[in-house]
């Protein structure tokens, strides 16, 4: 076994252990890969002190040979009335954990019903392996910078294309394109380009809007590598700026850096987000920043951490999250400033290097 995947099983089963809870059955597509290597889109894992076992259907056994060889597959077939209570009971098991955030209802009344006739408690189980999978490990960090170069290099390129008179559209496509061509695996999430007014929206989707000059446009994407994610947003604007564009992106900017440069090991998420907002109201803008300040980023584009009111996350090194301020104005538009970092020694470096 590699000694990364037996590493994150230690923790798990540490954890599991402290719980009096005998094996776990993995649903979660992220927390799957994580533990075994496998990506393919369907099958579970069960994880016991002893055993580990990848069950998935014939699309996809040869995948599961090839990318968890520590695993013993066990083919799916027929119903999960079928394979489910023949897989536990050979397995001898008391208390079954599950993950309760990924099970659909109609899920969880089914294996109540073949665990109940096995014998088997069915405990919930929330954030289990997030909680070991929000310490980045030294691959981990290498692959998200490999993808944080990726969207680097694709504002830059974005850069030198966008005109006057395109559509929102048209960059994104343009966008998409090149992040394919530097070698990103599928999109993390859909890109955002909103231009005018539609850059008020935090989460607007590229439309047939011609861009036009003076105007803020907002552009938010990532790029994907290794099943890791880099997530950047910037706000540019094609020929001579306002004055309320240069304002806002002022101190958009200011709150940015001045997070950057305060945030720590130790730090909550709640207090984090505090360090942008309160710079941001004292600007007389507080109303129009609705979002938090960031969240993590790993193998999903948001996980945990999460950097906002009201969050108790402790950051700590080896935590990888965004920082990204806003300010939104119906009718004129929005500025948001994003990056993806990482806390080392306490500290926060910054890893996207593209032009502010």
């Amino acid at each position: 076994m590699t000694l990364k995947i037996a590493n994150r099983l230690s923790k798990l089963r540490r954890r599991l252990a402290e719980r009096q809870i005998e094996a776990i059955l993995i649903s979660q597509p992220e927390n799957r890969h994580y533990l075994s290597g496998f990506d393919g889109s369907a099958g579970f894992l069960l994880i016991t002190p002893e055993k580990r076992v990848l069950a998935t259907d014939f699309r996809y056994t040869e995948q599961a040979q090839r990318q968890a060889p520590d695993y013993d597959l066990f083919q799916i077939t027929g119903d999960m009335e079928d394979w489910l209570a023949r897989l536990v009971n050979s397995l001898n098991l008391r208390r079954l954990g599950f993950e309760a955030e990924h099970i659909s209802l109609a899920t969880y009344q089914r294996l109540s019903t073949i665990l109940d006739e096995a014998q088997i408690q069915l405990v919930p189980l929330e954030g289990l392996v997030e909680a070991i999978r929000v310490l980045k490990e030294p691959e981990e960090i290498e692959l998200i910078t490999r993808a944080v170069q990726i969207s680097d290099a694709a504002f830059e390129y974005i850069l030198t294309t966008i005109k006057n008179g395109m559509t929102e559209k048209e960059v994104a496509w343009e966008l998409e394109k090149c992040l394919h061509e530097q070698g990103s695996q599928p999109l993390p999430f859909d890109i955002i380009v909103a231009s005018g007014p539609n850059s008020a929206l935090p989460h607007a989707r590229p439309s047939e809007r011609v861009i036009k000059p003076g105007e803020p446009v907002l552009i938010d994407f990532g790029a994907k590598i290794g099943g890791y994610s880099s997530d950047i947003s910037r706000t540019i604007c094609l020929g001579k700026a306002g004055d309320t564009f240069k304002k806002v992106y002022d101190i958009v900017l200011g709150a940015q850096l001045k997070a950057i440069a305060q945030i720590t090991a130790g730090t909550s998420g709640d207090q984090a987000d505090g360090i942008a907002r309160a710079a941001i109201k004292e600007a007389g803008y507080g109303d129009a920043f609705g979002h938090g300040l960031g969240h993590g980023l790993g193998l999903q584009a948001h996980e945990k951490p999460r950097l906002g009111p009201g969050s108790a996350d402790t950051l700590a090194d080896g935590m990888v999250f965004t920082i990204e301020p806003g300010i939104y104005l119906p009718g004129w538009g929005g500025i948001r400033i994003e990056d993806t970092v990482v806390l080392e020694c306490g500290k926060i470096r910054v890893l996207s290097k593209a032009k502010k």
